[in-house]
């Protein structure tokens, strides 16, 4: 019993039966070799045994490996999804005529699998993720995968890398599922193969500090008849140059205008917008030019519950002006204050703390992802 116990409290990554660890702690003599342990030192050997060597604490919004991805092939010859499996994360072969490469057709997801308090592990609207994509595939003359195989290829890839799930609280595994035209092709057309692969990787609470954004009234994100309302792959690179000179003057993000008049707020780079007076919140409409956010769907549902007015409409710029509160929502920052916004020289700053409804409805929001708060919505899977 000596012996386990100080093996159980002083191996590390380095040491060479490290690998023994998992072993010892999921074996039925868990019980008795860990109430010979200090509470301390029970919480130290979990997190060894159960969770990859991450200080999570640190964690931002970057890549950091993990064991597993998942990948499924749509053919020619089957005409389908099929056979999808898991695969050692790690880089892919692809023809360099692919449809991805050289006409970019390509769609991805993101969402998020947090650790609840008791180590269980939850999906959030995985579903709503899953049709968003079939949307989007229909638009990009692509097949998808069903709506089941979407979520199946979730919880497959969640499961397979669970210890780089973070523990309750500092963190979560942010998952991304692409979809790839695969096959060889020269012609301006759409492929005749498809790859779709699902991989995975832990991140930090949201994104740091608040919002300070510059209105872009130059560069567009999106225009009417265009792919602004999907998740194409193509959407993004080309706001770079605009939002590397945006930050490069301090501020955190971009906010568009709509291509046709000019005059009215549609969204950030990567994130939904809303502005808040009196009792209403109101939100540019989703017309093609605009993502449909699932983390913005959640947060109007949840508003409307705390009794607030929520109306999706054309914002034109001058309404910033007045706003008593901006913030913005997505997967990866989920709700998030703007600080200010400057546009053509003038900078409106609005109010920040922790008595702003950003910060009630982040509580909320947070709190049913995580498992805190009850979900009487019926957004969260337990896979775990």
């Amino acid at each position: 019993m000596i012996l386990l116990k100080s093996l159980t409290c002083t191996v590390s990554k380095q040491n060479p039966i490290w690998f023994l660890l998992p072993i010892f702690l999921s074996s039925t003599k868990l019980t008795f070799l860990m109430t010979s342990l200090s509470k301390q030192e029970q919480v130290e050997c979990r997190e060894k045994a159960d969770y990859a060597n991450v200080n999570w604490d640190e964690l931002g919004f970057a890549l950091t490996k993990t064991d597993y991805m998942y990948v499924m092939k749509f053919t020619e010859e089957e005409q389908m999804f099929c056979n999808g499996t898991l695969t050692r994360f790690g880089n892919i072969q692809m023809c360099p005529s692919s449809g991805i490469l050289n006409y970019g057709q390509g769609l991805f997801e993101g969402l998020k699998a947090y650790r609840k308090e008791d180590e269980g592990i939850l999906l959030f609207r995985t579903e709503e993720n899953a049709l968003r994509m079939k949307v989007g595939a229909d638009r990009m003359c692509m097949p998808s995968p069903t709506v089941d195989q979407f979520i199946d290829a979730v919880k497959k890839s969640v499961l397979a890398n669970k210890r780089w799930v973070p523990p309750h609280g500092r963190g979560s595994l942010y998952i991304r599922p692409l979809l790839m035209g695969t096959g060889r092709n020269l012609e301006v057309k759409p492929s005749s193969e498809y790859t779709f692969l699902v991989y995975a990787s832990p991140v930090g609470n949201g994104l740091k500090g608040v919002l300070n954004l510059m209105v872009e009234d130059n560069v567009h994100r999106a225009t009417p008849g265009g792919t602004g309302g999907i998740k194409a792959v193509t959407n993004y690179s080309p706001i770079y140059k605009p939002l590397t000179e945006a930050k490069a003057k301090g501020f955190s993000d971009l906010l568009y205008l709509d291509a046709l008049t000019g005059s009215n707020i549609e969204e950030c780079s990567g994130c939904n917008i809303f502005i808040l007076k009196g009792n209403v919140i109101s939100t540019p409409t989703t017309h093609g030019t605009i993502l449909p956010g699932i983390t913005r769907k959640s947060i109007m549902e949840i508003a409307s519950g705390f009794g607030y007015q929520v109306e999706e409409r054309a914002i034109p710029i001058k309404e910033v002006f007045d706003a008593e509160e901006v913030f913005c929502t997505g997967t990866a920052m989920i709700v998030k204050s703007v600080a200010s916004i400057t546009y053509q020289g003038k900078r409106i700053e609005y109010k920040l703390g922790a008595e702003t409804l950003a910060q009630k409805l982040h509580a909320t929001l947070t709190g049913i992802q995580t498992g805190v708060i009850e979900d009487k919505l019926g957004w969260t899977m337990v896979i775990d």
